[in-house]
């Protein structure tokens, strides 16, 4: 039998009230909690950034604030990523980030997915859908990136987009929803 976090990270319904999952997500809530208070250049920094994402590598770069829901390992960030203050990840779905991607102030990558019904909806279950960034993105300030959503490598989103839908390598996109404005590929 799966355990509620396993039915989450697998896309299916999953109860975020169980005794299991509530522990998680107050583990994560007060690491985000010590994070508030803290700068890059603080002591305690790195520990408790790397305890919110086991295996950041030394090179890439979280600002506080910073917000999460589960930690745990779901997610993950390649070597030279720069994510600016203020970002929200509802990581439950696992967020995956490449090398070399900078994330701009108050993005917003959410992995989970109410039921559609409203009566599923009043129980305390959700879906979760991971997000992936490819290498060499860019996502301006205020960029939302929805659950399921793929970004490919070397794209640009402009600031105050929501992305909705994959977005195919090498591409500019912008706008509510997100629409390819034109190619970044090099002829």
């Amino acid at each position: 039998m799966k355990s509620e976090l396993e039915k989450m990270r697998n896309g299916e319904l999953a109860d975020f009230s169980t005794p299991e999952m509530q522990a998680i997500l107050k583990q994560a809530k007060a690491l985000c909690a010590r994070l508030q208070t803290m700068s890059i250049y603080d002591d305690e920094y790195r520990e408790v950034i790397e305890q919110v994402v086991p295996g950041l590598p030394k090179t890439s770069v979280i600002c506080p604030p910073f917000r999460c829901d589960y930690a745990q390992g779901s997610i993950t960030i390649g070597e030279h990523v720069f994510i600016n203050y203020n970002c929200t990840f509802l990581d439950g779905g696992g967020i995956h980030i490449g090398h070399h991607t900078l994330i701009g102030p108050n993005c917003q990558l959410y992995t989970p997915q109410h039921p559609m019904d409203y009566r599923e909806r009043r129980e305390e279950k959700e879906y979760a859908h991971p997000i992936t960034i490819g290498d060499d993105c860019w996502l301006g300030g205020g960029v939302i990136v929805c659950p399921g959503v793929t970004i490919g490598h070397r794209c640009i989103i402009a600031a105050g987009s929501v992305v909705t839908k994959d977005i195919p390598d090498d591409s500019l996109a912008a706008g509510n929803p997100a629409v390819v404005k034109r190619s970044l590929k090099k002829e």
